[in-house]
């Protein structure tokens, strides 16, 4: 970790906890005092499943339809859990006995979204659930909901693993965890920043496959 301040955030549920390293953190378009590893939950089975169970509890009792999972930041195997999850008989939703695609996206150089021809028709006439790490800055759930729409997909809502805003783009996100389990968390374009105002040097730069040390 990027730091010596390295805390795991642990709820009632086996299995599931957030890792966090306190810093000064920089991303393409944010800066953060707080770096959130999902490594281990996007990549280690038991840990993607209690993700996708707690995800799933959102959608216990829900009418929302889920024809396709979109992965970003790498949650494809989260997605494949939360898919399984959705499709259990015990969940009394309308998704039961369903299948679900899952999809990732591949990004182009202008940071576009795009789908290509043999997967657009799991995406048009879909009810599309976008999955990613993380909703802060809302920049990559957006990219999502707007090349869901572009491609006729019918976006659903959002979920994450951490999650500052309840909605995104006019949809409701749904996460593990937010704010209330980092009151002091912060992520501010790098002009607001208030470690770089202190003249607090960066620690880290991060992004959806970790970090690099400054």
């Amino acid at each position: 970790m990027p730091t010596q301040s390295v805390e795991k955030i642990t709820t009632k549920h086996r299995n599931l906890y957030l890792r966090v390293a306190k810093g000064h953190f920089a991303s393409t378009h944010s800066h953060s005092n707080y770096y959130i590893d999902v490594a281990v939950q996007k990549s280690r089975l038991s840990d993607a499943k209690a993700v996708a169970q707690a995800l799933c509890r959102n959608y216990h009792y829900s009418s929302t339809i889920v024809d396709t999972v979109i992965c970003l930041d790498g949650t494809e195997v989260i997605g494949t859990c939360l898919a399984d999850e959705l499709t259990k008989n015990s969940f009394m939703n309308i998704n039961a006995h369903q299948s679900i695609y899952i999809v990732t996206p591949e990004m182009t150089g202008s940071s576009q979204l795009l789908f290509r021809d043999n997967i657009v028709p799991m995406i048009e006439n879909k009810h599309v659930l976008v999955l990613a790490v993380s909703v802060a800055t809302g920049y990559t759930a957006n990219a999502a909901i707007e090349a869901v729409k572009y491609y006729g997909g019918e976006v659903v809502g959002v979920a994450s693993i951490f999650a500052t805003q309840t909605e995104c783009g006019g949809y409701p996100v749904e996460s593990v965890f937010n704010p209330h389990d980092l009151p002091d968390y912060f992520n501010l374009p790098a002009h607001e920043c208030p470690l770089c105002k202190d003249k607090q040097k960066i620690d880290a730069l991060i992004n959806s496959y970790g970090f690099s040390k400054l």
